[in-house]
C-alpha cells in the first residue's frame, strides 16, 4: 500500500549526513514537531538528479522556506556516505540528506522502483512530499521517466 495524504509516516532508521559525520535517525523523530518539504531521488549522482532535481531545491530553498516549511530534506536509496558526498558536491548547505541504505523507509511507504534492469537494483521512486508534524499534507509522485511534479517549482507552487 502507497502512503496518502492523512497517512503517519512509518517510523524507520534513516542515515543523516551532515558535514561533521552521520547520525542515524529515527524518521518518527526527524519528522516531529516541524514541516518538511521532502523529495525522493532514484539515486545520488544520477542525471535527473543531479542536473534538475536536487539543484532544484537548493536554489529555491528560500522561497520554500518562506512558505512555511522548517526544511528540506532528501532521500535515496544510497549509502549515507554518498549522500554526504552528494550533498557536498551539489553545495546543498539548505538541504538535509537522508541515507535509506536498505530502502526501508521507501518500502515502507511502498515507494520502490526496480531498478534491476539498469543494474541499479531496488529503488525509491521519485517523489516529493510536505510533511506536517510527521503526517504526509502532500504528496507527489512521478511517473516512471517522469520530472515535474517532484520538483521544486511544482512543490513551491503548491505551498
Amino acid at each position: 500500500m502507497t502512503i496518502a495524504v492523512g497517512d503517519k509516516l512509518p517510523d524507520v532508521k534513516l542515515v543523516k549526513a551532515t558535514a561533521d559525520g552521520i547520525d542515524a535517525v529515527q524518521s518518527a523523530e526527524y519528522f516531529a514537531g516541524k514541516r518538511v518539504a521532502l523529495f525522493s531521488v532514484p539515486g545520488a549522482f544520477t542525471p535527473t538528479c543531479s542536473a534538475k532535481h536536487l539543484p532544484g531545491f537548493v536554489q529555491k530553498a528560500d522561497e520554500i522556506r518562506a512558505k512555511g516549511i522548517d526544511e528540506i530534506a532528501c532521500t535515496a536509496v544510497n549509502d549515507p556516505f554518498v549522500m554526504k558526498a552528494w550533498g557536498a558536491a551539489a553545495g546543498s548547505a539548505d538541504v538535509t540528506m537522508l541515507a535509506d541504505g536498505n530502502g526501508d523507509f521507501a518500502k515502507a511507504l511502498g515507494l520502490t522502483m526496480d531498478g534491476t534492469g539498469f543494474g541499479l537494483g531496488i529503488r525509491g521512486q521519485r517523489f516529493a512530499m510536505v510533511v506536517n508534524d510527521g503526517t504526509v499534507e502532500q504528496i507527489h509522485v512521478e511517473a516512471p521517466g517522469d520530472f515535474k511534479v517532484s520538483s521544486a517549482e511544482y512543490v513551491l507552487e503548491n505551498l
